[in-house]
């Protein structure tokens, strides 16, 4: 889990807008639609992490909110708590079992991550895009970072009526990282604070 975490620090949460399905489009149309229309939305998700070793799968879930640019809230409700915050520009990372709370800017890491793939900040200049085969009426494109030091190696990104319905990412030690995206509510108003985040009382606060 704490694995996942360090690799999905920046893993924005996605939304649709309610369109309208589009049977012919392929993969990478449906990205393009996706960044073009979508500025904010909030749901659930599902995740399942298989590493290679072949140990027992982890399973979490939990919600999320986002607005771009950059701004998301990404909290694991169970198995165990963790919630990752960003206001665009600072990323908070809390664990309510350490009661630890890390503090880093976004920088220039932001756009190598899998989050990028889903603001749509220079994506050309950050990732090699392709098709990937369409599956059961899924739509993926395959996105591989440019930059050597990205925290993963390929993500795999399944559309369906424009819509992000799953992200699966590989990381550089063979562990896999399948996220579901259950439930979307489209451009929601959103208080601006739910971005923010302010450390408990008597966390410890770690800096990077």
């Amino acid at each position: 889990m704490k694995n996942f975490l360090r690799t999905l620090g920046f893993i924005c949460a996605c939304a649709t807008a309610g369109f309208s399905a589009t049977a012919d489009a392929t993969g990478l149309e449906q990205l393009k639609t996706f960044l073009a229309t979508t500025t904010r939305a909030n749901g659930v998700f599902t995740q399942v992490v298989t590493a290679k070793s072949g140990r027992k799968p982890q399973q979490s879930s939990g919600i999320f909110a986002f607005q771009r640019p950059g701004k998301f809230r990404w909290s694991y409700e169970k198995p165990y708590p963790q919630l990752l915050v960003s206001d665009g520009a600072t990323f908070w990372s809390y664990d309510p079992e350490l009661k630890q709370v890390v503090i880093k800017k976004l920088g220039s890491a932001f756009g190598s991550s899998p989050a990028a793939l889903l603001s749509g900040q220079d994506l050309e200049r950050n990732f090699l895009l392709k098709e990937g085969t369409a599956e059961n009426g899924v739509e993926f494109i395959e996105a591989t970072p440019r930059s050597a030091d990205a925290s993963f190696e390929h993500v795999r990104i399944g559309f369906v009526a424009n819509l992000p319905v799953s992200m699966e990412i590989h990381d550089a030690f063979g562990q896999v990282s399948l996220l579901r995206f259950v439930r979307f509510e489209v451009n929601p108003a959103m208080r601006g604070d739910i971005f923010r985040f302010s450390p408990p009382q008597g966390a410890d606060v770690v800096r990077e």
